[in-house]
């Protein structure tokens, strides 16, 4: 049974998703998962392999979406990016984190795109 929560975070990534194909990335894997954690999504951006959080929300009690992501996160993130890299033999030499915060606070969502986020 998939709970409200779940259906939101999967409606937030698939409008990520979007915007990160209009701009023209390629998307190599959505919720890859591995001992260590799980990707959201991976994109590569030209030559750079990109790993994107998507963070969505429907209020701001426990803050903006955006503000969801520390830097020991974007640290284990980028772990996990180079562990992808690896296991999928990509010839990549530099790994981006890209947030997406997207609040549902009013009828349309609020799409906001970091890139390189603790770089």
């Amino acid at each position: 049974m998939t709970t409200q929560r779940q259906a939101l975070g999967r409606r937030g990534e698939q409008l990520a998703i979007e915007v990160l194909r209009r701009r023209g990335m390629t998307i190599l894997a959505r919720n890859w998962r591995c001992r260590n954690g799980e990707l959201d999504a991976v994109g590569l951006d030209g030559e750079q392999l990109v790993v994107i959080e998507v963070k969505a929300r429907s209020s701001r009690r426990f803050g903006s979406a955006a503000e969801a992501v520390s830097d020991d996160k974007v640290r284990h993130l980028h772990e996990l990016g180079w562990r992808f890299r690896r296991e999928h033999d990509l010839p990549v030499e530099h790994i981006r984190v890209d947030v997406i915060a997207v609040d549902f606070l009013e009828d349309t969502p609020l799409i906001r795109y970091f890139r390189a986020v603790g770089s």
